[in-house]
């Protein structure tokens, strides 16, 4: 019985994507602190489970959407909907109550800007990220905004109001999210031409064109990073973090630009899921 039990749940856990709804949570998390004095650990508490569930529901949606398309992939084909673990309609009805609770939560704890912001990031995700994946590669541009709105959405949780603190917190996201988004398109090219997906900047896959246009964006991350310290939100300890991180970061996008090797996408793969977080963190310890 606590086996069966324990299956059931962790399908539903593999739904909501947990690797990635997390680094989001920690995004969020991170604008909230960014933008009070005086956090707390409820407020926390609050928007990291707000977060999870919004974020969770857009998963969980996506994958509804691209049941039949993930069966095609190898990496997806064995996901809790295209091997029917799970029904659709038990996904949507799990989706739903995860986009309605976490919304209730940013209202009442916190404000309805945040909310209203939280929705606008699920509805770009869901409703038109996802359909445009098999039309255009102008997806990647559409999602960077939902994938670059945690921070700032975490900011105005905690502060009730734009401005530009939050606004840059947004653009150092952003900026990550091209090569972040475009290393997993390189490595997963041949699976995700079969599902129809154009992901990667310009069609002919792989190829030196595409790697240049990769370079480049990773290259961009630098001066977004460093305007968090340009506009004194953060100190001299972060900017050193944030040049030596972006030469970091930028040199697996050269080399792949140099060999074209899916080793070196893989290591650029790597590198954006520790670049983030590792900016963020040392962006609030300095800010203390």
């Amino acid at each position: 019985m606590q086996k069966s039990l324990f299956t059931f749940l962790s399908l539903f856990i593999e739904l909501t994507k947990p690797t990635l709804t997390l680094l989001v949570v920690i995004s969020s998390v991170i604008g909230y602190l960014m933008g009070t004095t005086t956090p707390t650990l409820l407020g926390v508490f609050v928007l990291g489970i707000s977060g999870y569930l919004v974020t969770a529901s857009a998963n969980t949606f996506n994958q509804i959407i691209e049941k039949e398309l993930d069966k095609k992939m190898k990496r997806t084909q064995m996901r809790p909907l295209p091997t029917n673990k799970i029904s659709v309609q038990t996904a949507f009805l799990f989706a739903g109550l995860m986009l309605l609770v976490g919304l209730f939560l940013l209202f009442y704890f916190f404000n309805l800007t945040a909310t209203l912001l939280s929705f606008l990031s699920w509805f770009l995700y869901v409703m038109v990220y996802t359909p445009l994946k098999q039309k255009s590669s102008l997806c990647v541009l559409v999602g960077a905004f939902p994938g670059a709105f945690p921070p700032m959405l975490g900011y105005v949780a905690a502060s009730g109001s734009f401005g530009l603190i939050p606004g840059l917190l947004f653009l150092m996201q952003f900026a990550w999210q091209f090569p972040h988004f475009w290393a997993i398109a390189w490595r997963q090219n041949k699976q995700y031409t079969m599902a129809g997906f154009k992901m990667l900047p310009l069609q002919g896959g792989c190829s030196k064109k595409n790697a240049k246009i990769i370079l480049l964006y990773t290259l961009f991350t630098l001066p977004a990073s460093v305007l968090i310290y340009t506009y004194h939100i953060s100190g001299v300890l972060y900017l050193m973090t944030a040049i030596l991180m972006s030469i970091w970061f930028s040199y697996f996008a050269f080399r792949l630009y140099v060999s074209l090797d899916q080793k070196w996408a893989l290591k650029l793969m790597f590198a954006s899921f520790v670049y983030l977080p590792v900016l963020q963190v040392m962006m609030y310890i300095d800010k203390l």
